[in-house]
C-alpha cells in the first residue's frame, strides 16, 4: 500500500478551520473511517492562527495528538508575539519562516534570528524545521546553527504524494 511507504504528510490548516466547530469531528472522524496512520500526519498551523484562536488550537492539537497525530508552527517569527506562549502549546516542530532563511548567508540579523529561534525551540522540547532552504550554502549554515530539518528546493523539489509514497 502506498500510504505505508510514506514517512510523513504536512498538511496546512487554516485559522477558518481551526474556528469551525464542526470540523475537529470531521477529521477525527475521518481518521476512524479511512484507516490512515495518524503518526504519519503532521497538521501546520500558522503563529497567526494559533495566537488568534489559541484555546481553540488548544484544544484541537490535543484531541488528534491522542490520535497520533503531530503538529508545527508554521511561519515562526513573523508574527512577533512573545515567546511566553510556546512553554504550554503542544506542537511538535517550530518552523522557522523562510523569509529569516533566504537571506541568512548575506544578512547577519536573519542569521541571528534563524539561531534565536531555532534555540528557543530547542528550549522548549520542539524540533525546528527551516523553510526555503534553498542551496547547499543555505542548508550548510542551518546545520552549523543545529536547526534539525531543511524543507526546500535545496533538498528536494515538490512532488506528488503518490509518487512520494512509491520512492
Amino acid at each position: 500500500d502506498e500510504r505505508e511507504k510514506l514517512a510523513m504528510c504536512s498538511i496546512n490548516l487554516s485559522g477558518q478551520s481551526l474556528g469551525d466547530d464542526k470540523f475537529l469531528p470531521f477529521v477525527i472522524d475521518h481518521f476512524h473511517r479511512s484507516g490512515i496512520d495518524a503518526s504519519k500526519i503532521c497538521f501546520e498551523i500558522t503563529e497567526t492562527a494559533a495566537i488568534a484562536s489559541f484555546s481553540q488550537a488548544n484544544r484541537f492539537i490535543h484531541a488528534l495528538k491522542e490520535l497520533g497525530c503531530r503538529f508545527a508552527l508554521d511561519d515562526f517569527g513573523t508574527g512577533l508575539s512573545s515567546f511566553g506562549y510556546l512553554k504550554h502549546f503542544p506542537v511538535d516542530f517550530l518552523k522557522i519562516d523562510g523569509s529569516f532563511v533566504k537571506e541568512i548567508l548575506h544578512d547577519p540579523i536573519d542569521r541571528e534570528m534563524v539561531r534565536s529561534i531555532n534555540e528557543i525551540g530547542h528550549l522548549t522540547g520542539k524540533q525546528t524545521i527551516a523553510e526555503f532552504a534553498e542551496n547547499e550554502e543555505i542548508i550548510e549554515m542551518l546545520r552549523s546553527l543545529g536547526v534539525d530539518y531543511a524543507q526546500g528546493y535545496g533538498i528536494a523539489t515538490p512532488q506528488r504524494v503518490l509518487r512520494l509514497a512509491s520512492a
